[in-house]
């Protein structure tokens, strides 16, 4: 029995994968870290696109890499995968990207098929945990066979059900590693990126051609009243809410148009069951396909049986019941509640990041005022003190986590010291020393690597002096809560970039790090 997460893993250490290098994000984390504990080599890094670059750096070399993500981790990486499908790969290289429909811990419910499509990168969409075993196996052949990036689509459910799944064991060796001098593949100037687009077109037409005739598609012919194309694991509900419709299974993009075309000719009525964007649905139809249109209520929020029963229905009005659940706060205890409780004191207009501490935004604290992605929050922060009246424009100050900081924040506290606004700004890191969201992964501030073994600890307060702040000050929100409201009211009125970091570890961290040195 294994989750969709753990079957990638023990995929990807049955392939051969000489590194698996990812960024942190539910409901995709435990792939890398179960990776990890099976023996692979894995690392985080502090952003998805650096991932996305060592991770092809390894294809470059002839060797496979897995790279790991959530849906909006790959918006971060979406200028290395469109260009690298152009010059393509040497080795084999897969991306599991994992969606969140229903936004259980995003911020949007984007899909990938689309984006991925916009980037000629093909994707396989696995059902069950078998399939994410199977799929992952799958793939790096294909990456290898036409020499490209190949995406694999998890979603919440697929990521954290657990099924039956049945393997071989065996461990494939690592792949000898070796570069071979190629400039006008590996440099995508102009010149050598125009013929490499042509080259992409061709590839994707193989691709297809390859899924039409052999691909992993299934057809399970039932009665001829309904029948139903179905990808992931909408399919699994399209089974049960429809058990003697006919089925035709899509586990691979590009579509195989011609085949699903065919079968919808079967039919007095056909319809597309999928998770997200109308992405086959919108495709099948321009290309002729007897399917129906989509409605619109299908495209937000998590499929279950009884949604795929109502679509089946043309029951637009279906509703899922409501059920009452305790709205998410803060842990009690959190060094967050310490860090924000003076801004909320002073009334402040807070510009806020991603992270646990994106809750204290709820009741009671109501403590922050806007959060759109990773990063953003200082460029936000700038961007207000520019043009609000002095006296509001005083008020506005950014919050960023220690992960969140490493992994986009940087180059925002690089546009406050390049451009500062006439007023200053004040930044506050607030440094938990975990990315704690996500599960309590170890980041480049902490001084441990995914493993938790011991590596070079970046500083954030030598970073931000490095950079240029002029004044760099630390406090313990909760044992200095007073000292730190002290200095804000002041560096609210200097006319400088100030960093503040208020350093207090998680607690629920901390105690899991105990009970860890405490098996050794």
């Amino acid at each position: 029995m294994l989750s969709g997460n753990e079957a990638i893993a023990l995929a990807a250490r049955h392939c051969g994968v000489a590194l698996g290098v990812g960024y942190p994000g539910t409901p995709s984390t435990e792939i890398l870290e179960n990776f990890s504990e099976l023996g692979g080599s894995a690392e985080w890094a502090p952003n998805e696109k650096v991932a996305a670059e060592v991770a092809l750096g390894v294809a470059f070399a002839e060797s496979d890499s897995l790279i790991t993500m959530k849906h909006v981790g790959f918006n971060v990486a979406q200028d290395l995968f469109f260009t690298a499908a152009y010059s393509g790969i040497q080795g084999g290289m897969v991306a599991v990207v994992a969606d969140d429909p229903g936004m259980a811990s995003s911020q949007n419910e984007q899909d990938t098929r689309s984006i991925a499509r916009c980037g000629g990168l093909p994707v396989l969409e696995p059902a069950d945990s078998q399939e994410a075993y199977d799929f992952t196996k799958l793939a790096f052949k294909i990456s290898r066979k036409f020499k490209t990036i190949v995406i694999i689509r998890t979603t919440t459910r697929v990521a954290h059900t657990t099924s039956i799944v049945e393997y071989s064991g065996e461990i494939a060796p690592l792949a000898a590693a070796d570069y071979r001098k190629d400039i006008p593949t590996h440099v995508m100037v102009p010149a050598h990126a125009k013929p490499a687009h042509k080259v992409l077109r061709k590839k994707l037409a193989e691709m297809q051609a390859w899924n039409n005739a052999e691909g992993p598609n299934k057809i399970e012919m039932r009665g001829s009243d309904l029948g139903i194309v179905a990808s992931g694991v909408a399919y699994q509900y399209a089974r049960e809410a429809a058990p003697d419709a006919s089925i035709f299974k899509v586990g691979m993009s590009p579509l195989p148009i011609e085949k699903i075309v065919e079968f919808s000719k079967n039919f007095k009525r056909c319809i597309v069951v999928e998770e997200g964007d109308p992405y086959m649905s919108e495709l099948l139809r321009a290309n002729g396909a007897n399917v129906e249109e989509r409605a619109q209520a299908w495209r937000f929020g998590e499929l279950n049986v009884d949604r795929v029963r109502a679509q089946i229905a043309n029951d637009t009005s279906f509703e899922m019941p409501v059920r009452k659940a305790k709205p998410p706060a803060l842990c009690k205890g959190c060094p967050h509640i310490f860090s924000f409780q003076p801004l909320v004191e002073l009334g402040l207009i807070v510009a806020g990041d991603i992270g646990c501490y994106t809750l204290a935004a709820m009741k009671p604290l109501s403590g922050m005022d806007m959060q759109i992605c990773m990063g953003a929050s200082i460029g936000m922060g700038v961007g207000m003190r520019k043009v609000l009246p002095e006296e509001k424009a005083r008020k506005v100050v950014s919050v960023i986590g220690d992960s969140t900081f490493m992994h986009s924040g940087l180059t925002g506290l690089v546009q406050a010291i390049y451009n500062p606004p006439s007023t200053g700004h004040v930044i506050i890191i607030v440094d938990n020393s975990t990315t704690a969201m996500t599960g309590h992964q170890e980041n480049p501030a902490t001084g441990k690597r995914l493993d938790r073994s011991e590596t070079s600890k970046i500083s954030i307060e030598e970073v931000a002096r490095a950079m240029g702040a002029k004044s760099v000050a630390i406090f313990n929100p909760v044992r200095e809560q007073a000292q730190f409201k002290e200095h804000l009211i002041e560096r609210l009125k200097a006319p400088e970039i100030s960093v503040i970091i208020l350093r207090q570890p998680c607690i629920l961290a901390a105690a899991a790090e105990i009970k860890r040195k405490a098996k050794q």
